[in-house]
């Protein structure tokens, strides 16, 4: 019944309301107050202060599509199923309902005439098996039991490699694997965790033998599809290694849109659904390739659509980043450069990713406005981009084929082609391995230690539906960010805006708009003007209101995501007079006396009117 993705994303909100949840926005791409990634990269990523127990405004219930940015996969988009951005939809459950109803509507949504209608015969799901901490999740298994047997499924209980192997309509139904395979968290020794539940479809695809003798849901062979997966976060891990029960259990899933749509329409590839359709009809035109008819030409379409959405959406997000040499700004930089060498490859010699850009503008305004909003800062800033690397390939690729045709290109090439045009090591070693050639890196990375990308190490730490730090530390940290950004505001002006924060427990990174250095004297004047308000140990007092309540009560914040209708405000100041009112998910101390005292220890460039400062508290 619905098949688009754009008909599949109404299709889960709608029928997520119907079930009492509250339909969040999707928050930014840019992560907030957490340093463990560059993006977003997980439907409940924003949500983590949250499953740790701050009350949502919105209420216990939840669902949204959430964008999201995965960058460690970046070199393997090209063939047919690695996406850089995709949208994930997820619903929540914070300390209300738990496994019987998060199963029960799974299977609801997926089998049920009125939503997606796929044929319940073709689904497998997963569970864990058990070990010598935690038993077998018994009460899933039954549930799930029930869900088919109102169909006439038989749905015993089997483990992979055990028993019989997955068929239509008999034999094991439920395949039961350890924490590898059934298990979330925690991201380091403690912390909230749980087993999931895994839902696997059918293609119907022969199995290949290579693979094993018995094919099953988590078989290799690609059978069977993960489409949706339910994690119940119900234990504590323990420093002793014990676990305990939650007072409070959440429920967290996620289903990704484009995989679930690619199913719906029997697709065998992301690719080769209307989602990059009208992109590829762009390509087409451009070209006079079509998609489909030769591999190679297939594998730079696909790398084009996805590199030039993936930039669109981060340069057009409420805190969009540009390109750059370093960070998030670097990806952006990466993604849109390798597009534009696609593009030579099919032989578009002009500018043409602004065309590609607006097919996707165009094709998402309707489900996220920001697009819309902010065409011309993302259409300009790809304008640049690209005006400035043509240049940059044409002359790094000359030189780079008088390496080539000198021998193996070694470390130090690599390094020179960097340093004196430019041009990226990503670009040098893609280039050199469709040569069956090989980059020595020792010389390079000594080389290259003051230039080296940032960004490989801190997009290499995937979140892995790990819980952010919410230790005494950053906590005191979180609540300096806000009075260090009310008093930016009242040194440099009421135009300062927050365009970024990252928190670690050692420091805090704040970034604000300001178009210049700033003097010793403003940064003396902040830095006092933070520390009186810490000793004037004022208190930090939360409420929740509306939207339009922040407003009149002179909240600074970005109002239109992540909350939605609610939001909470939490207000730093005594009897007298508010000195720092913010929108803000916390969490935050009880009283500014508890920072103890600030320090800038920095304030730096990041890119054109945009500053970035360090600083810590001590004490």
């Amino acid at each position: 019944m619905f098949k688009s993705a754009f008909e599949i994303r109404k299709a889960y909100l709608d029928f997520f309301r119907l079930k009492g949840h509250a339909i969040i926005p999707s928050a930014s791409l840019i992560p907030e107050n957490d340093p463990t990634v560059l993006f977003t990269t997980a439907g409940m990523h924003p949500l983590v202060p949250y499953l740790m127990g701050e009350p949502h405004p919105m209420g216990n219930r939840l669902a949204d599509a959430q964008k999201c940015l995965r960058t460690d996969d970046i070199d393997e988009v090209g063939d047919n199923r690695h996406l850089t951005f995709f949208e994930m939809l997820g619903n929540w459950s914070l300390g209300d309902y738990f496994k019987r109803e998060s199963i029960t509507w799974s299977f609801e949504f997926l089998t049920d005439k009125n939503w997606l209608a796929i044929d319940p015969t073709r689904l497998f799901v997963t569970v864990f098996e058990g070990d010598d901490a935690i038993p077998l999740d018994d009460e899933s298994v039954e549930i799930w039991q029930a869900q088919f047997e109102v169909h006439g499924i038989s749905a015993e209980t089997g483990v992979a490699g055990k028993d019989e192997p997955a068929v239509n309509t008999t034999g094991s139904r439920i395949f039961a694997y350890g924490k590898k395979e059934n298990w979330w968290g925690p991201p380091g020794e403690t912390g909230p965790c749980g087993p999931d539940t895994e839902i696997f479809y059918d293609t119907k695809k022969g199995h290949d033998s290579k693979f094993g003798k018995i094919c099953h849901p988590n078989c290799d062979c690609g059978r069977f599809i993960e489409i949706w997966n339910n994690v119940f976060m119900e234990y504590e891990k323990k420093g002793d290694g014990s676990f305990v029960a939650l007072a409070q259990k959440n429920v967290d899933t996620g289903m990704g849109l484009e995989r679930i749509s690619a199913m719906l329409q029997g697709k065998a590839s992301v690719f080769d659904t209307e989602i990059f359709r009208g992109v590829f009809d762009a390509i087409r035109v451009l070209t006079g390739y079509s998609y489909g008819d030769d591999p190679i030409h297939d594998r730079s379409f696909r790398i084009i659509a996805d590199h030039v959405r993936a930039s669109t959406f981060v340069i057009g997000d409420s805190h969009g980043v540009t390109p750059s040499n370093v960070g998030q700004g670097y990806i952006v930089r990466r993604l849109l450069r390798r597009a534009i060498r696609e593009g030579r490859r099919l032989g578009i010699k002009d500018p043409f990713l602004v065309k590609i850009s607006s097919v996707v503008i165009g094709e998402f305004r309707v489900s996220y406005d920001e697009l819309e909003t902010n065409r011309k800062k993302i259409l300009d800033e790809i304008s640049k981009e690209e005006e400035k690397f043509g240049k940059t390939l044409e002359k790094g690729e000359r030189e780079l084929e008088k390496m080539i045709t000198k021998g193996d290109v070694t470390g130090k090439d690599a390094f020179i082609l960097f340093s004196t045009y430019g041009f990226p090591l990503e670009l040098t070693e893609e280039i050199i391995h469709e040569r069956d050639g090989v980059i020595h890196h020792d010389v390079f990375e000594e080389e290259f230690k003051k230039h080296q990308d940032s960004s490989r190490s801190a997009s290499a730490r995937m979140f892995k539906g790990g819980l952010a730090d919410h230790s005494e530390e950053t906590t005191r940290l979180h609540t300096a960010t806000h009075l260090l950004h009310r008093a930016l505001k009242n040194v440099l002006g009421d135009t300062v805006s927050q365009k970024g924060s990252n928190i670690t427990k050692e420091r805090l990174r704040f970034d604000f708009s300001w178009p210049e250095k700033m003097t010793d004297e403003q940064k003396t004047a902040v830095e006092k003007m933070v520390n009186d308000s810490i000793q004037k140990n004022l208190p930090v007092r939360v409420e929740e209101m509306s939207v339009q309540e922040a407003k009149e009560k002179g909240a600074i914040g970005l109002f239109e995501e992540k909350y939605g209708d609610k939001v909470k405000v939490y207000t730093i100041g005594d009897d007298v007079v508010d000195f720092s009112t913010e929108i803000c998910g916390g969490p935050h101390v009880k009283q500014t006396g508890e920072l103890g005292s600030f320090k800038i220890v920095k304030e730096e460039a990041v890119a054109s009117g945009i500053r970035r400062i360090k600083a810590v508290v001590t004490g």
